[in-house]
């Protein structure tokens, strides 16, 4: 089974980030053969800094090796080190039709954000395609708001394969729950975008503060509260065992705590989850050549599959 997945270098690395790919990513190295790209090519839509792209893709790099992430079992890539994509995005956009790119709830959530209506923009779902296409992937782990690219990538995957005969598989996704369950500190899904983001890797002072700043109603220390409508308690419960996430709801539903309390003992968690990752951080920073040489090595293996892919929809297409 060969595993494709990609995360964008547009910022830090948040909680959000960790639950909705970076952990099933880790999880999934050990049943397959994984790919995990860093889609800069998909973050020229949003950065412009070219120094602050740089840092970010080796920071993500980092980040991801901190958390876990064996470059023996899953090659750890940069998107632009495997150029046939982009070709293979231009074949793939040869037959995608306009209706299906108009029909993207991510195109249509960036617009209603404020972003410019980019061609780039507009075509992303077709290079996200590529990127899955391109590896023979057959599983993408994704959250339900991702579902409908795995969608158009079947059905351009399709499109070509009516064309020109057999050439491409069918990946299928895998849907993450958790990816849906992240709120940030305004109770939105948590997102660099909204700048209601928990950075994992931030110092303790600065996840103190985001954390004692969670948005919360309200209803009096003495009173019950509703645990279901509370981003405390959701975030609590993926750092916490059974017992502590029942012990907690049951407080919550009591009475006579205060959601003071309740952030406190969430920073706790968060900290103490996190701090193992953080000493496997700096053991990596301490030799400046580990990523960039985890890069090569899984942008070689990847490059490997890419070609023979390729190969095969050129032979296809007639070039």
């Amino acid at each position: 089974m060969r595993i494709l997945s990609g995360i964008q270098p547009s910022g830090v690395l948040h909680i959000g980030n960790y639950f909705g790919m970076m952990q099933p990513a880790i999880a999934l190295q050990a049943q397959g053969e994984a790919f995990y790209f860093i889609a800069d090519y998909h973050a020229l839509t949003s950065v412009r800094d070219p120094k602050a792209l740089r840092e970010n893709i080796h920071r993500v790099a980092l980040d991801f090796l901190a958390c876990g992430l064996d470059p023996e079992r899953a090659a750890l890539f940069r998107q632009s080190d495997v150029p046939q994509v982009t070709e293979l995005a231009w074949i793939l956009s040869t037959v995608a039709p306009m209706g299906l790119l108009e029909r993207s709830h991510s195109y249509k959530d960036k617009l209603a954000r404020g972003m410019l209506p980019s061609v780039g923009l507009f075509n992303y779902p077709v290079l996200m395609a590529a990127d899955i296409l391109i590896y023979d992937s057959d599983v993408v782990p994704v959250g339900k708001d991702q579902k409908q690219h795995i969608e158009i990538t079947r059905d351009l995957a399709v499109k070509i394969n009516e064309t020109f005969g057999k050439v491409f598989k069918l990946p299928e996704p895998r849907i993450q729950a958790a990816a849906e369950i992240v709120p940030g500190i305004d109770g939105q899904k948590m997102s660099k975008s909204y700048g209601n983001n928990i950075d994992i890797f931030g110092n303790e002072k600065e996840m103190r503060t985001l954390v004692m700043s969670i948005v919360t109603d309200s209803t009096p220390v003495e009173t019950p509260k509703d645990p279901s409508r509370s981003t405390i308690f959701q975030l609590y419960s993926l750092f916490a065992t059974k017992n502590e996430i029942a012990e907690m709801r049951e407080r919550f539903q009591k009475g006579g705590t205060g959601y003071g309390d309740f952030k406190k003992e969430l920073f706790q968690k968060l900290w103490q989850y996190f701090a193992p990752m953080r000493k496997r951080r700096e053991e990596i920073l301490a030799d400046k050549s580990y990523v960039d040489s985890v890069l090569i090595r899984g942008a070689r293996r990847a490059n490997e599959v890419a070609n023979q892919v390729m190969q095969r929809v050129r032979s296809a297409v007639g070039l």
